[in-house]
């Protein structure tokens, strides 16, 4: 039996929960979870906010543990390997995308939290394939929201060949931006934060930016017109996206990580005339998070966590939903 935490209703709270996860399949492995990230995703999946969850649900797609049991099938030396576990436990391993080395555009792929249960456990399951190794030198305590929040800000940069010379905004210092910052000084990019926060700007300045500008002030913002060759937008509220699509230079990017739930307005001429483009992005495939993690312990880049003991995933998702973590929560199976 796996021993869990479940929502049984939409914002309900997590309950101890123990479900019998069956035989384990030929290709699957079992991971003994030691720390599992709590993201907005999961939150949403609680909530039922996208019509898709599937009651009792096990949140936690975040997960970073030690691979218990194996599969007969699976090829390699998997036991006792410390690994990582994020939005995807599975592909379907035919199609194009498949094929293409894509698994994350997979439209069969299976959601750690959707349909199957999470990483909110003391194990959780998963295809081989959709587990990526961590290699040795990642703060494990801090590595979880990696395989979320990380490598859905590390992807633009590799799919859309971002140079080192390039200047980079980032709308929104929260979970996902504090680790975009790092990624992309990391990068060599010139880093520009938008923030409306002045405690925000004093620590958006020591993660990585360069440059700071008030996302609150319309005429500053204009007055960076011309000045960006990608803008990455972190955050899940509606702005005025015409004033940010005006700071790109010609052929600039205006790219969205943040599940901005509302309509876009924006001013079609101001892409015709500069040749812009407007794009959004998920997380990445296994292989990406692997270089990811990779490029991070290289440049001893982690995500700022706070930490609590799996039973205490109520107090945290409150945390979480009060706006006031920083910036990511993580909870622990550690005595």
């Amino acid at each position: 039996m796996i021993k869990a935490y479940a929502a049984h209703e939409a914002k309900g709270e997590l309950q101890a929960f123990e479900y019998d996860p069956g035989e384990l399949g030929a290709h699957e492995v079992e991971i003994d979870v030691t720390f599992c990230g709590i993201c907005h995703s999961d939150l949403s999946v609680i909530d039922d906010s996208w019509g898709m969850t599937q009651y009792p649900v096990v949140p936690g797609h975040e997960v970073v543990g030690t691979v218990g049991k194996v599969g007969k099938e699976v090829k390699g030396e998997w036991l006792g390997k410390v690994v990582g576990l994020g939005w995807q436990s599975g592909f379907c391993n035919d199609c194009g995308h498949c094929h293409a080395g894509d698994q994350n555009l997979c439209a069969e792929s299976q959601a750690t939290i959707v349909g199957h249960h999470g990483g909110f456990a003391d194990k959780v399951r998963a295809m081989v394939d959709a587990v990526v190794p961590i290699p040795d030198g990642v703060d494990l305590e801090s590595a979880g929201p990696l395989f979320c929040g990380g490598i859905t800000v590390f992807n633009p940069l590799v799919q859309f060949d971002v140079k080192p010379t390039d200047r980079v905004a980032v709308i929104g210092i929260g979970g996902l931006g504090h680790m975009a910052l790092q990624f992309l000084n990391a990068w060599g990019c010139e880093v520009t934060a938008f923030t409306s926060s002045e405690s925000k700007r004093k620590e958006a300045l020591e993660l990585g930016a360069h440059d700071t500008l008030n996302s609150r002030d319309a005429a500053e913002i204009e007055a960076a017109a011309g000045r960006f060759d990608l803008i990455l937008s972190t955050v899940n509220v509606k702005l005025d996206w015409n004033l940010y699509l005006n700071t790109l230079k010609a052929k600039g990017r205006l790219h969205f990580v943040g599940a901005t739930l509302e309509p876009l307005d924006l001013n079609v001429f101001s892409l015709i005339m500069g040749q812009r483009s407007v794009s959004g992005s998920p997380i990445g495939s296994p292989a990406t998070i692997a270089s990811m993690l990779e490029f991070a312990k290289l440049h001893e880049i982690q995500p700022v966590v706070e930490t609590f003991k799996m039973d205490q995933v109520n107090e945290a998702i409150e945390r979480l939903r009060s706006g006031k973590a920083h910036y990511r929560i993580v909870l622990s199976n550690e005595n």
